[in-house]
């Protein structure tokens, strides 16, 4: 497994284990569970996912020690503010079953995000966490943050896949050492991109799958992904991108694809913002 290195020195691994939308949980503790056989190191979950106890089991029974595995899970909307940020991260730990998160994320730019930001680098102080970052933030969102605080984001988890390439933001973040994470890397297959006749040809020449050259794509762009799968056929299969490379044209040829807009929605859409502001979960 090929890691990155984020700007506070905490290594990450390039490829991840998504759980979004596995909102059964004993299916969502089998996945992770066979993610993690598979040799998955960095697990994805989030608060608004309704699953983290499923994630917390599944490491728990895997018998991998913690300091090998690298977890990831993310604050709602709700929750935003500095003494609600601490409460709810406090709950996160106990349905996680751990003592400590790696990655903490502000999953939305939306609330008050400089009151959870300041709750957050408290946490990283106190070492509760490893480090800390957000999700879905614009580059003038994350500047936002680094000017008006006193430590830069690690990671801002934003859509990427061949459709929406973000390289503008891509560019930015690397500018300002902030690690970029794909999140929906296979477009949750919309627009028919397991069918793209660019994505088919580069991945026959290779023997792959389309789903294996995206992943490869987003490595050699120095991007993380978190793949989502069930099925443990596809579970593997995304795993082994590491013995192939694609060639300079077949990055350019991919890089033809991007359409520059979301193929979800929009976050500086007003209504868009007034939908994820009044959505709730269970605490």
């Amino acid at each position: 497994m090929r890691n990155v290195t984020l700007n506070n020195g905490v290594e990450m691994p390039i490829l991840g284990f998504g759980v979004f939308q596995i909102m059964d949980l004993d299916e969502c503790e089998r996945a992770v569970g066979e993610a993690l056989r598979v040799g998955y190191r960095l697990i994805d979950t989030a608060a608004a996912y309704g699953n983290e106890e499923a994630v917390g089991r599944a490491i728990r029974q895997s018998g991998i020690p913690r300091n090998e595995l690298f977890v990831t899970t993310k604050l709602w909307i709700q929750d935003a503010g500095h003494d609600r940020a601490r409460q709810a991260f406090e709950r996160s730990l106990r349905r996680l079953q751990t003592d400590y998160v790696d990655l903490y994320l502000i999953h939305q730019p939306f609330g008050d995000v400089h009151g959870s930001w300041r709750a957050m680098e408290e946490l990283l102080r106190e070492g509760r966490v490893r480090s800390i970052g957000v999700s879905n933030f614009s580059p003038d969102r994350v500047m936002d943050l680094i000017v008006h605080n006193n430590v830069t984001p690690a990671v801002n988890q934003i859509e990427v896949h061949p459709f929406c390439q973000q390289s503008e933001a891509h560019r930015f973040l690397q500018e300002v050492g902030v690690q970029t994470e794909a999140w929906a890397p296979f477009a949750e297959g919309r627009s028919g991109i397991f069918d793209n006749a660019t994505l088919k040809a580069i991945a026959t020449a290779h023997s792959r799958s389309v789903a294996q050259v995206i992943l490869r794509w987003l490595v050699q762009r120095s991007i993380v992904a978190i793949p989502k799968s069930v099925r443990p056929e596809k579970i593997a299969e995304n795993f082994g991108i590491f013995d192939f490379e694609l060639g300079p044209d077949e990055m350019a040829a991919i890089a033809t694809l991007d359409q520059g807009v979301s193929s979800f929605f929009d976050h500086r859409d007003p209504r868009v913002v007034k939908l994820l502001g009044e959505a709730r979960r269970n605490t």
